[in-house]
């Protein structure tokens, strides 16, 4: 299993950004994806989750109404549209899969919120 995370950078307050997570070794299409992020200093927490087949999908509070997680099963990707961004986004954002095979965690990827 190998989930590779993508898309993160250093965006000013109110932009956007688009995180990808490429996955590869297991049934994607299986499996429930999600997004979580550690802040520095904090515990990782949830941002937000899709169903295997993207028919339901669930936000943090922090993050509703401003963040989208979507999905590609014939692509294996999953994606978070991060709008109107705000410093307290700050953090290593994680992809993580969830099915029959485990739990899998990709690497990561650093959002930074700042003017």
């Amino acid at each position: 299993v190998q989930l590779v995370e993508s898309g993160g950078g250093l965006v000013q307050p109110g932009g956007s950004l688009r995180l990808s997570c490429a996955a590869s070794g297991f049934t994607f299409s299986s499996y429930f994806m999600t997004w979580y992020r550690q802040a520095p200093g904090k515990e990782r927490t949830f941002v937000a989750y899709i169903t295997s087949t993207g028919g339901a999908t669930n936000y943090a509070d922090s993050v509703k109404g401003r963040f989208t997680i979507s999905r590609d099963n014939a692509k294996n990707m999953v994606y978070l549209q991060m709008n109107s961004l705000k410093p307290d986004d700050t953090a290593v954002y994680y992809c993580n899969a969830r099915g029959v095979g485990g739990v899998s965690w990709g690497q990561g990827t650093q959002v930074i919120v700042s003017s």
